[in-house]
């Protein structure tokens, strides 16, 4: 598969930076020429020559904007740096700088067998533009999306996915959240075992997996002993552990 990486920076605007959640920003950006990337496939916000910073796009190139999901926990400094780049060239009037449509692990268009998306956390943004692109394509296969998050809270895109489902019947939406508040009454848990317990056998399926590394790991070898191929799972991580 080759990478369709634009690999010189384009210029991009900042349209929007807006919170989601207490610790979860969503940026909206408009690039200052066209963006050739795929659905799954990531960018790198450029912050100096020598420090560029990997986000998925949430979007698909259909939209002509950019769309991040930026998480920035409590102690953590490398998404909140780029954040505060972000930031303050809004409040400059200035564009940010980015290198669009990296990564190996986008949607396969020609493949025609089910599809299961499994996001931890800000993960989300990596399947929830695999999801937009299947939906796009009044794809016929069915679609599950697993989004894995600590507290519900962090569903920020909840409503959304339950409309899709409601509306589209190949369409099924399942959160799964690891500490529940007593208000919680969906399932509950770590994500991947919800996978594991959902389905039989995993043979069939192509699957597309973000979040933390270590979670990718536990994962592919978790489905893999239930019937997963190994070259139909996806994900960029996959490249670092």
């Amino acid at each position: 598969m080759t990478n369709t990486a634009n690999t010189t920076a384009i210029a991009c605007n900042v349209n929007s930076v807006e919170a989601l959640t207490p610790g979860i920003s969503r940026v909206v950006l408009s690039p200052e020429q066209a963006a050739g990337y795929q659905a799954g496939q990531y960018l790198q916000l450029v912050l100096s020559a020598d420090d560029k910073r990997p986000f998925s796009i949430a979007s698909i190139a259909s939209s002509k904007l950019l769309e991040l999901h930026i998480g920035t926990p409590a102690g953590d400094t490398w998404s909140s740096a780029a954040l505060t780049h972000i930031e303050q060239q809004f409040r400059a009037g200035l564009p940010v700088m980015a290198e669009i449509g990296l990564g190996q692990a986008q949607l396969r268009q020609d493949s025609k067998r089910p599809v299961i998306l499994l996001a931890g956390g800000t993960g989300f943004s990596y399947v929830y533009a695999i999801a937009q692109a299947l939906s796009a394509a009044n794809a016929s296969q069915p679609v599950f999306l697993y989004w894995g998050v600590r507290h519900e809270e962090a569903l920020y895109y909840q409503t959304e996915l339950q409309q899709w489902a409601s509306q589209n019947k190949q369409f099924r939406f399942i959160p799964v959240v690891q500490q529940p508040g007593t208000a919680w009454q969906g399932r509950t848990g770590l994500v991947h075992e919800a996978v594991l317990a959902d389905f039989v056998s995993l043979e069939a399926y192509d699957i597309y997996i973000a979040g933390p590394f270590a979670m990718a790991g536990v994962a592919r070898e978790a489905f893999a002993e239930q019937g997963a191929h190994r070259e139909h799972m996806f994900a960029d991580a996959f490249a670092y552990i």
